[in-house]
């Protein structure tokens, strides 16, 4: 398999796009989209999508190089069928290459042609390739923008399309994501989790036991004082006080944002998660933004400056550089647990001439085996496979010790709430909690506010 990279301008390919809708007389139909992002790791849902505006493309071998049986049905003929994904670019590219070839192989009559986007560009360029009549076959979605999509009628009904597909296969909880109103618009294809990861040398210096998967809030809290009074350069805890990290500690105390058809962010489980929250900041055990000095906190945790900090899965590589022992365990919980639970999925063009290759594409993606291990191996993500032989490798590797803690948090894992205007519901709780983390509201206060905010949204 061979993969050809073209430069793929974001400005020039959206000037493009925007007078092909225009030429088409289309509109935008799929809705606002959302940045689908954790403070901590900005790049979860796609944080290996290409910075620099380049596509790549997978094409067949040219002829020379193919098996006469490579590609080609026993008509010879062939389906090219397009897929676009933010996740693959850069880092990943060869790992999706391996899993066409095996996807071809397997189905010889199809053959996989690839384009990447970057993550910040991907979701409105996407959607003005649709208002252009221009959309790819099959595209990678995530859970954020999922409804968004689904609800403008944009995605293809993979009920009849995949109706071979064993769905007991995926983890429930990711299958059953992408569906709405009892259909079936995506196949879950990753996942990765949000956990509490922690300083061990810290934790001895201040003679702590380490965290464990049945810590609660109020263990938490007491730890994260403990290791504050280590000294000037050092602060307990870490954990963003913005609409993805917020959604998730308010699910940990049962409440929802939203309830049916109801915005419930201000009830008083609600109102008790948020002040949770400002308190480490009031204390003294997470650091101000002015105390942060310019760093990140993932920075601040590699730097030995944080004794604990509540991020995803996808600062594996990043904290391996630490010069310290470190290691991972579930959230903890306040009346209940609930692990944050970001998720991608494939779809399918409600428009595609290519509909059931591409639904044949997105399921060897998703649910085969091979892939799964093609995933794993690489670390790009997990796969969102209930059989455990899969994680072998994956557990195998240290650091973190305790991956055990990846699996086990999807017992119970918290998914965002979502809505069609998606992004200006994120806006409005985000500045909401700014307002509070600023002194400028009280808890109660910025709730009421998001409240007063996002019920137009849903009208």
């Amino acid at each position: 398999m061979r993969i050809t990279r073209k430069l793929f301008g974001t400005l020039s390919v959206l000037l493009a796009l925007m007078l092909l809708a225009a030429s088409c007389g289309s509109s935008d139909s799929a809705g606002s989209d959302s940045a689908g992002s954790d403070s901590a790791g900005s790049d979860s849902a796609g944080s290996d999508a290409s910075s620099d505006g380049e596509t790549a493309t997978t094409e067949a071998p040219a002829d020379d190089e193919a098996d006469a049986s490579d590609g080609e049905s026993a008509s010879g003929e062939t389906t090219s069928i397009r897929y676009l994904t933010f996740s693959a670019a850069p880092d990943h590219l060869e790992d999706l290459d391996a899993m066409i070839a095996g996807f071809e192989a397997e189905n010889p009559d199809v053959s996989v042609e690839v384009e990447t986007l970057p993550y910040d560009d991907y979701f409105s360029v996407l959607r003005t390739q649709i208002a252009g009549d221009d959309a790819p076959d099959a595209f990678e979605v995530n859970y954020e923008n999922f409804v968004s999509f689904a609800a403008a009628g944009t995605l293809a009904d993979l009920g009849e399309l995949t109706a071979d597909t064993d769905t007991s296969a995926y983890y429930q909880r990711a299958y059953e994501a992408f569906s709405l109103d009892g259909k079936q618009y995506a196949l879950p294809a990753s996942y990765s989790t949000v956990v509490l990861f922690f300083n061990k040398e810290l934790f001895d210096e201040a003679g702590l036991d380490y965290p464990t998967d049945d810590w609660t809030w109020e263990d938490e809290k007491n730890a994260a004082a403990e290791l504050t009074a280590l000294g000037d350069d050092v602060y307990g805890f870490f954990g963003g006080i913005q609409f993805f990290e917020f959604f998730k500690t308010a699910a940990q105390n049962g409440c929802e944002i939203l309830d049916g058809g109801a915005v419930t962010i201000d009830e008083p489980e609600c109102v008790e998660a948020l002040q949770f929250m400002l308190d480490y900041v009031d204390s003294g055990s997470q650091p101000s933004e002015a105390q942060m000095a310019g760093l990140s906190d993932g920075e601040m945790f590699v730097n030995g400056e944080l004794g604990m900090i509540t991020t995803g899965i996808w600062m594996f590589d990043q904290f391996s550089e630490a010069g310290f022992d470190w290691d991972i365990a579930r959230e903890p919980g306040g009346s209940e647990g609930g692990s944050h639970f970001f998720a991608n999925g494939a779809a399918v063009s409600a428009t595609s001439d290519n509909a059931e290759a591409a639904a044949r594409w997105i399921t060897y993606l998703t649910s085969s085996p091979d892939a799964a291990k093609i995933r794993v191996d690489a670390s790009w993500e997990l796969p969102t496979l209930t059989d455990a032989s899969l994680y072998d490798s994956y557990l195998a590797q240290d650091p973190p010790a305790n991956r055990e803690a990846v699996l086990s948090s999807l017992e119970n894992v918290v998914l965002p709430p979502v809505i069609e205007r998606q992004e200006e519901m994120q806006a409005a709780v985000d500045s909401a909690l700014a307002s509070a983390v600023a002194g400028d509201l009280t808890a109660a206060e910025a709730l009421a506010q998001a409240k007063a905010e996002i019920e137009p949204l849903l009208n």
